[in-house]
């Protein structure tokens, strides 16, 4: 029998667990627990982490898991490291559902990094104005970075103080348009923008919206995390799970 547990928390995630359900397939929908407001989904869901490679493999045996959807952040890679271990150790079926990379135009000027600490050492030491578009979990990256303003954007309100002197945090979540983050950026006088290569449609505005005002973009790649099978649509996803 078909169970599915989704690793969740993105766009895509949402659209494979609406798609799992209209085709009442038994599924079972993970959230890390980061983020305080969770969407509501149409599957039995549950929160927090696993406990590791071990943990998660108990998991798959007690709820009798025959299939793992990765639908997790592109920079996740704790998670999609222990997915694909546990996968392996528990000859689970696992695929990663995977958004396309931002792919760099002429028209852009990204300078690419391949690690948070190498987009710090990427800033020059005279003065920006940053949009630090890169999640809560690694601020304290940039704590010495003290002669720069950073604008932040946030899910959830802090509830401890960010490691800056100079910065403005703005409560709020996309997806964005482009005008919208034309606005911000003008607003705020921001001159670098700091973002993951998340990729895919929901927060590419923000790309779209530094070419057009020619700012220069420190891009991270993103990481090599082993996988088993990948999807890049949910077509693909449901051929998947009917093989």
């Amino acid at each position: 029998m078909t169970k599915v547990l989704i690793l969740g928390g993105t766009t895509e995630a949402n659209k494979i667990a609406r798609l799992v359900a209209d085709k009442k397939i038994s599924a079972i929908y993970s959230y890390a627990g980061r983020v305080k407001n969770l969407k509501e989904q149409p599957l039995e869901v549950r929160v927090g982490g696993f406990g590791g490679v071990e943990g998660l493999i108990q998991y798959i045996s007690d709820n009798k898991i025959s299939h793992i959807i990765d639908c997790t952040h592109p920079f996740a890679q704790n998670i999609s490291f222990n997915a694909y271990t546990a996968a392996t150790k528990s000859s689970t079926k696992l695929l990663s559902f995977s958004r396309p990379p931002w792919v760099a135009s002429a028209e852009d000027g990204w300078q690419l990094v391949d690690s948070i600490s190498a987009a710090v050492d990427a800033l020059a030491v005279a003065p920006r104005r940053i949009f630090l578009a890169i999640g809560r979990m690694h601020l304290d990256s940039f704590k010495s970075q003290n002669q720069h303003f950073f604008l932040l954007r946030l899910i959830d309100k802090p509830t401890e103080a960010l490691p800056f002197e100079n910065y403005e945090a703005i409560v709020d979540k996309g997806p964005f348009t482009v005008e919208q983050e034309i606005d911000l950026l003008l607003t705020h006088e921001i001159d670098t923008i700091i973002s993951k290569n998340s990729g895919g449609e929901a927060s590419e505005a923000k790309i779209i919206a530094a070419r057009k005002l020619g700012l220069p973009v420190i891009m991270i790649e993103r990481p090599n995390v082993p996988t088993i099978d990948v999807a890049f649509n949910s077509e693909a996803v449901l051929q998947w799970l009917n093989h």
